[in-house]
């Protein structure tokens, strides 16, 4: 499978792609802008069974880009378009989310684009780009002579011009792999975001957003979260478990086929055992053995046992990363739960014990031209990285300046782009 080298023109500003590279699936969707309301319009959909690519990292540099022309080509056919860049979302690479705060002097000047600017380039120093590359570098908030909270400083008095900046950086190599993927299925980056600041964007309401939440994405190899606060993402980590190693993990302890736990844990699972379990009897299929109806049967309670300490083990881990950064206690005690891995019955109530917070299992924002197949919390990484490049598009096309989430995402990607 391959594509024909094209000469390369200017991409469209109307037309965008998202490619969700994940563990379990690639998916590719290609959009349009409404021109009256900036949103996103879904033109073509493709997704494939993911091979190549594990726990957010290319492990078969082949069979990943295969797997990605798939989704890709699926998606320019029924687009009836031709795709040249890709937002890409990047799950793995040990993301490293840090907020630092830089100060320049003013001397009583008013605040200017250009000191702007000056400030945030103060972020530079802060990571190893021997080692690490930038991913986000986000302006929180402003202070002008010590008073934070000030979201657009431009045109103030200031003697010390402050801001607090979320730098987001990944390892060069995991980076550098999927950049290669991309460019060996002749696609551009056009720009590479964390899954859990997509899975927000498509997941959160704007309350949610202002009054600081935890976003939790429990996808196929990874669980990722973010914390969001006054309306940005402030901290991004990761866990290196995800729903297949639940999956693995019945494999191994029933002695069957990936396959036949992948349709054990999806027909009969539960996260959280019941006094009915022990009585509830299933077939399990022995690994190697023709389907003829023999296998070993073995109580419900038993399969849940399996299930429910590697899902407690993950949220144990989020408990951990969030206390370890910081963040436990800033998005108070809202959780949001999305991602493929989330829909197994009892994760929400197992997680709010473990956790202690209130947990809104979320299905992403509908977007137009959505088939209802790729609607569900599995795509809300994808459906994310459309919102994000959506919004960026509308505001290159039309020009707005709607709100400070707006201003942001522009000084973030002047940073980027000149540093």
């Amino acid at each position: 499978m391959s594509r024909p080298i094209r000469p390369a023109h200017h991409y469209p500003s109307g037309v965008f792609a998202a490619l969700d590279l994940g563990t379990s699936k690639v998916c590719c969707l290609v959009a349009k802008l409404d021109g009256a309301t900036g949103q996103p319009r879904v033109v073509g959909i493709g997704h494939q069974a993911s091979k190549g690519l594990k726990s957010g990292i290319v492990v078969d540099l082949e069979a990943a880009i295969e797997t990605v022309l798939g989704a890709l080509n699926a998606a320019e056919r029924m687009a009836g378009e031709t795709v040249e860049k890709v937002y890409v979302n990047l799950s793995g690479g040990w993301p490293h989310s840090e907020t630092v705060a830089v100060e320049i002097p003013l001397n009583g000047e008013s605040v200017a684009d250009r000191d702007l600017k000056r400030v945030l380039s103060q972020g530079i120093p802060h990571f190893n780009e021997e080692e690490r590359s930038l991913i986000h570098s986000i302006p929180v908030g402003f202070s002008v002579d010590g008073h934070r909270g000030i979201r657009d400083p431009r045109g103030m008095l200031a003697d010390v011009l402050g801001c607090d900046i979320h730098i987001v950086t990944a390892d060069h190599a995991a980076v550098r792999n999927i950049k290669a993927v991309l460019e060996r299925c002749h696609l551009d980056t056009a720009e590479m975001v964390v899954s859990p600041y997509a899975a927000g964007l498509a997941t959160l309401v704007e309350d949610e957003q202002e009054l600081g939440v935890t976003v939790i994405d429990m996808g196929g190899g990874t669980t990722t979260l973010s914390v969001f606060f006054e309306g940005e993402v402030v901290f991004t980590d990761m866990v290196p478990v995800g729903g297949f190693h639940v999956t693995n993990d019945i494999a191994r302890g029933l002695s069957t086929s990936l396959t036949d736990a992948e349709r054990m844990k999806t027909l009969h699972g539960h996260a959280l055992g019941s006094p009915l379990d022990a009585s509830e009897v299933l077939e399990v299929p022995l690994m190697g053995e023709e389907q003829d109806g023999s296998g070993n049967t073995i109580p419900k309670s038993f399969l849940v046992s399996i299930i429910q300490p590697r899902i407690e083990e993950t949220f144990e881990y989020v408990r951990s990363r969030l206390e370890a950064g910081g963040f436990d206690k800033l998005a108070g005690r809202r959780v949001v739960l999305t991602g493929g891995a989330s829909q197994l019955p009892g994760v929400r109530e197992l997680g709010q014990m473990v956790l202690d917070k209130r947990i809104r299992l979320a299905r992403p924002t509908p977007l137009p031209g959505l088939a209802e197949a790729t609607a569900g919390p599995a795509f809300a990484t994808t459906i994310g990285l459309l919102l994000y490049a959506g919004r960026e598009r509308h505001e290159a096309v039309l020009g707005t300046e709607s709100d400070r989430n707006s201003m942001f995402g522009r000084l973030g990607a002047w940073f980027r782009d000149n540093f």
